[in-house]
């Protein structure tokens, strides 16, 4: 075990390269893995999957999707072990602007969320494209359903409740750049997403990425993610951030 474990830690395969849906490739897909261990004095073991996958079922559609695992156990103890999809429907995105209906499903060990479902729609504006470079901003809503484990928050206008239900708001960022000729990839992935009815829950994340071309298929990748969280369980922090080494693999 601690040899696999071993690999792990030197052949890590990091987070998915950003896919951009209005690609003219009918299907287009990656796989990812990372993985760390630590052993000694303090023993850590970290595990990440992700995978995504775009495909046209017709000529002006496009279905895009992104799954993702995490794991994490220090000292023995689990910490994370939380499932993560995201899925989008896109009419015509080859335009300037065109309209999308999306739907998330996900569960959070940390947090105590037992499941967490989304469901809405909106538009997207593709700000910049040239060549491979791309900016877009996008602008959803969703209904939201979300049960925890848990009925203690750090808010106390929500004690006592197991599930928060809301309408939101999503304004999304979204972008990827060649520079250097082709020698460096930069792409970051952003949204904050705040409640349409209670002003005290929202959230955000930013997902930056800096790639460096190893073979056609192959980068190599650092990866930072911050994310932040109004209403969490009492006692648990808000925000979390992450920084990671290691690969991406792709078919395209």
């Amino acid at each position: 075990m601690k040899k696999i474990l071993c690999v792990l830690l030197w052949l890590p395969i990091l987070l998915s390269a950003q896919i951009n849906e209005s690609d003219s490739l009918k299907i287009k897909a990656d796989l990812s893995i990372t993985g760390f261990w630590q052993g000694g004095n303090v023993e850590t073991l970290i595990f990440r999957t992700k995978s995504g996958v775009t495909y046209k079922p017709w000529k002006k559609w496009v279905v895009k999707t992104q799954n993702s695992y995490v794991y994490q156990e220090f000292g023995r103890e689990k910490a994370d072990a939380d499932f993560l999809s995201l899925n989008f429907l896109y009419f015509n995105p080859e335009r300037k602007i065109y309209p999308q209906v999306l739907g998330f499903l996900s569960t959070n060990f940390r947090r105590e969320i037992s499941s967490r479902s989304l469901i809405g729609a909106g538009f997207t504006w593709q700000a910049y494209k040239k060549e491979k470079n791309w900016l877009k901003f996008s602008l959803t809503s969703e209904y939201e359903q979300t049960n925890f484990d848990n009925t203690d928050f750090n808010i106390d206008d929500y004690d006592s409740n197991d599930e928060i239900n809301t309408f939101r708001a999503t304004v999304w960022v979204n972008g990827k750049y060649y520079l250097f000729k082709k020698k460096v990839i930069i792409t970051h992935e952003s949204y904050i997403q705040p409640s349409l009815e209670e002003s005290n829950n929202y959230r955000w994340q930013a997902d930056f990425g800096l790639e460096l071309p190893i073979w056609k298929f192959l980068n190599f990748k650092i990866n930072y993610l911050h994310t932040f969280e109004s209403i969490v369980v009492e006692g648990q922090k808000r925000e979390d951030q992450f920084l990671t080494f290691g690969f991406t693999l792709k078919s395209y």
